[in-house]
Parts: structure tokens; sequence; C-alpha cells
């Protein structure tokens, strides 16, 4: 069999659509009449203006979704979130619904109802009690998917895989009982790996200023807004020129790697300075289109990018394959 019969064999087996229940992701609830100003004062991003959405409506695009970052004083990210204003109905008061990395929905939601004081503001972590599932269709297709009230839905950037453009949708609900389909499954994390829009996790907390993982280039900060924690030193990575590391997309294609080796956290190592990390794995996922390859989101210092090569786990790991961005870098 030709290579080019085996690809169009291997994409044959794989779904161009799926829903598949997402066992990694939260969802915090952040509701109250203060809501909206006292996020505007804790997030990366601005939450003013957002559209509100009322289920069985999905929240698409930047007046109704929007990448969130929350930052440490040091400017260092203890969590991402994908956003969305969506209240119990259209009388309730505003309702923000934060979709999160599940093994760190529960600290987030402490931290932030610290900083509740007076606030009408009430932070609920309801990772335990709701179901996060995902969605995923050829672009063309998704704008027919619909949800059904009580459910909340909130559409994420298409994602071009294979010459295939894929649409995407988080979906939450009450906790049911699902059944996991773990081809589609497979294809939903490499299309997350392949937007190159970054998920903190447990592991990666307080790893990155947010352009080390180019979250200003995908619309996750706003460098207009009022102040929030780390403010300053994300302000200043900015407009001083002082960023040096950057999040790319690579690959390996190593059959029988473990997968404890390409987890978010892993170091990475320059071939010609092995004795220090050159960067670390911020997201990975086998690749469902080609048996032995793994996709990567990785931090990495754009000087070892010029010579050399980047070696995964160890200065004798694996030598990646750096591929392009789907976006352009945003520089000021």
């Amino acid at each position: 069999m030709t290579q080019t019969n085996q690809n169009t064999q291997i994409q044959a087996q794989v779904p161009s659509f799926g829903l598949t229940p997402l066992s990694k992701w939260g969802l915090i609830f952040v509701e109250g009449p203060d809501a909206a100003s006292f996020l505007q004062n804790q997030l990366t991003n601005s939450v003013l203006g957002l559209n509100r959405t009322i289920s069985p409506q999905i929240a698409y695009s930047y007046p109704s979704a929007r990448l969130l970052g929350y930052c440490s004083p040091k400017g260092r990210l203890l969590a991402s979130a994908w956003g969305a204003l969506i209240p119990r109905d259209a009388s309730a008061d505003d309702r923000f619904a934060l979709f999160i990395s599940k093994d760190i929905a529960a600290s987030t939601a402490k931290r932030l109802a610290m900083f509740v004081l007076r606030s009408k503001v009430k932070v609920t972590d309801v990772s335990a009690l709701w179901n996060i599932s995902g969605y995923f269709g050829l672009s063309d297709a998704i704008s027919s998917f619909t949800i059904n009230d009580p459910q909340i839905g909130l559409r994420l950037p298409d994602v071009l895989a294979s010459s295939q453009s894929y649409g995407r949708v988080l979906i939450a609900q009450e906790k049911v009982n699902e059944s996991c389909d773990q081809a589609a499954l497979d294809v939903w994390n490499d299309l997350e790996v392949l937007s190159a829009i970054p998920r903190i996790v447990l592991a990666t907390q307080e790893q990155f200023v947010p352009q080390m993982i180019n979250f200003e280039s995908v619309a996750g900060v706003d460098f207009k807004k009022g102040c929030y924690p780390g403010q300053e030193i994300v302000a200043r990575s900015q407009y001083r020129g002082a960023i040096k590391r950057r999040l790319f997309l690579a690959h390996i294609s190593e059959k029988d790697l473990p997968i404890d080796s390409t987890q978010p956290g892993t170091e990475l190592f320059h071939s010609q300075d092995p004795s220090q990390p050159a960067g670390m794995v911020v997201l990975s996922a086998p690749s469902p289109l080609d048996p032995g390859r793994t996709d990567l989101q990785v931090e990495c210092k754009l000087e070892a990018l010029e010579h050399g090569e980047i070696h995964l786990g160890s200065p004798q790991g694996p030598v990646l394959k750096i591929g392009s961005l789907p976006y352009p870098l945003i520089e000021i």
C-alpha cells in the first residue's frame, strides 16, 4: 500500500464530526449584580460589554465569548478560561460561565472568591455537578448545531487540520451519565493542540507570562482595560520588547512513545545548551490521522530555535520538528 493510499484510509477512519465528554474540563460560575465589574478587575481580558447569551443560544465570537487569563501579582498565568455571559434566564442577574481546566477549577474559584469582599458576587466551582462535552464538525456544517435548554454552549475558534476547517463547541449541562467516544475525543484533543491556543493546566500554572504562550496574539489580553493582578508586568513585557519566549506548534513521529513523556510541563532542551531547560510542553495529543505522531504546543526560547535541535524531556530525548503557527504574532 502506498503512503498516499494509507493516509487516505486512515483519514476515512477519523470522524468528521463527533460529540465527546471532556473529563479534563471544568466550569466556574461567577454571578451577581457586581459580577462584571468584579471580573473586570481580575482578568487579562475585558468582560464588559459581552453580549448576554440565553440558552439554547451558543456564545460565539469576540462579542459573546472571550479567552481570559488570571495572573499572579508577578504576571504569571494561574489559569486560562473561555468565558461567556450566560445568565440563568433573560431576567436574571449576570452569570459568567468560565470553561477551565478541571484540575485547577477549585483552586481558581477559591482564589477569586478571596477578593469578592463586599461585592455582590458569588463564585462557584460547579465542575463536580456539571458535565463538560465537546462537539466538533466541519465549519460549514457546524452553524446548524444546536443545544437544548438548560445546556449552555460556547463556540471556540475554528481550526484548520488536514486541509479541513473544523468548528468546536464546548457544552455544559448538569450531571448526566455519558459514554466516551474515544475516536471523537482523540480528534477533539488534537484539534485543541493544532489551534495553538493554550490552556493552562495544573502542571503549567505560574510558568508563563501571557506573551510567552502567545496569549495576546489570540485575543486573550486587552491592553486598554484597567488594572488586574500582574498587569504592570504584562504591559512592560509587551511595550518594552522583552518577549524572548513564544509558543510554537511541534510534532514527534515516533512509535511507542510513552504518553507521560509528552505531558504538559515536560521540559525541553536545546542541543547546544543541554545544561538548562529551553522551554516546556504546554499541551499535547496523539494525532488520529497519523499513528505514531504526537502533536504538541511548546513554549520555547526564541534563540534556541535559530540553530541546533530541540529535544523533548532530556538532552538525549526525541527531536521536535517545529511547525508554523496558524495566526500572526502581534508585535507592538
